[in-house]
C-alpha cells in the first residue's frame, strides 16, 4: 500500500474517532486536534510518511512545563521508530493526551519546593552559558521596548534563557517579557511556543513573525516597560519591531 493511500485511510479513521475535534486547517493545509483548552497539536503530512519519515508536528501548549514538551518530542520519536513504517498518528495523539493528563495530576498534587532544591537549581543555572543578544531600545510616549535573543536547541535552553534574563533586575521588573521560540529537532519536527506574559496576544504575534521569517533554533524575548500612557495597537508594532531588530542584530536575519 503506498503512502497516499495509507494517509487517506488514517485520516478517515481519525475523523471517525475524534469527530470534529480532528480538523483540517485550510490556511496551512495541516491537521489539528485540541487536546484540552491549553494544548493543541498541529500535524503536517509529507510524501514520505509513513514509510520513510514521520509527519511534521507543532505543539502549541503555553501551560505545559518544558520538561513535558521534551518528553512529548522524545515519545513521538520513539513511537515512530518502533512503528516499522506504519501509521502512528493515533498513537501520537493518545500518548500526548496521556502526558497532558499526567502533567495536570502532578500540578494539582504539587507542593512548594524545598529551599535546598531551589538553591541547587539556582547554582545549576549560573553554570549555563548562552550567548545573549540585547537589541536597541525603542521608545514611544514613555514606554520602552527592547528585544533579547538567544540561539536555542532544546526546551531546556529556552528555560535557561528566560532564567538568565530574569537574573537582570531591570528586565525582571519589566511590565511584560513577551517570548516566542521555534526549535528544529534532529527528527525534523518543529517545537514552538509563546508566552504573552500579560500582554494579550503579543506572544502569538512574535511567534507568527518567527514563522513568517522561517527561522528556527531561536528564542526572542521582548521586554516592555510601561510608561503610563496607553499606546493602543502601536504597542504590537513596537514589540514586533523590537523582535525583528534583535534578529538582525543577532545575525539571524540580514541587515
Amino acid at each position: 500500500m503506498d503512502n497516499l493511500v495509507e494517509q487517506c485511510e488514517e485520516i478517515e479513521a481519525l475523523k471517525s474517532i475524534y469527530d470534529d475535534n480532528w480538523r483540517l486547517e485550510a490556511e496551512t493545509n495541516c491537521y489539528s486536534i485540541q487536546i484540552n483548552p491549553n494544548v493543541k497539536l498541529f500535524i503536517t503530512l509529507n510524501d514520505d510518511y509513513p514509510s520513510n519519515k514521520p509527519p511534521n508536528f507543532e505543539l502549541l501548549a503555553p501551560t505545559l512545563p518544558l520538561e513535558q514538551k521534551q518528553l512529548i518530542c522524545d515519545e513521538f520519536s520513539r513511537i515512530y521508530e518502533s512503528s516499522q513504517g506504519s501509521p502512528i498518528l493515533f498513537q501520537w495523539i493518545e500518548k500526548l493526551k496521556e502526558i497532558v493528563d499526567q502533567c495536570s495530576e502532578v500540578a494539582n498534587a504539587s507542593q512548594p519546593e524545598d529551599l535546598n532544591e531551589v538553591e541547587e537549581k539556582q547554582e545549576i543555572r549560573k553554570e549555563t552559558v548562552l550567548e545573549v543578544i540585547h537589541g536597541d531600545i525603542i521608545q514611544d510616549r514613555k514606554s520602552v521596548f527592547q528585544g533579547h535573543l538567544a540561539r536555542v536547541h532544546s526546551l531546556h535552553e529556552t528555560k535557561e534563557f528566560i532564567n538568565h534574563l530574569l537574573d537582570n533586575k531591570k528586565i525582571a521588573q519589566a511590565t511584560h517579557n513577551v517570548s516566542a521560540y521555534r526549535i528544529l529537532t534532529p527528527q525534523g519536527t518543529i517545537l514552538q511556543d509563546c508566552d504573552d506574559d500579560g500582554e494579550t496576544h503579543a506572544g502569538g504575534r512574535v511567534l507568527h513573525l518567527l514563522q513568517i521569517l522561517n527561522v528556527t533554533n531561536v528564542m526572542v524575548v521582548v521586554s516592555r516597560w510601561y510608561g503610563g500612557i496607553q499606546l493602543g495597537p502601536d504597542r504590537f508594532k513596537h514589540i514586533n519591531n523590537a523582535a525583528r531588530q534583535v534578529l538582525v542584530q543577532g545575525g539571524v536575519l540580514p541587515s
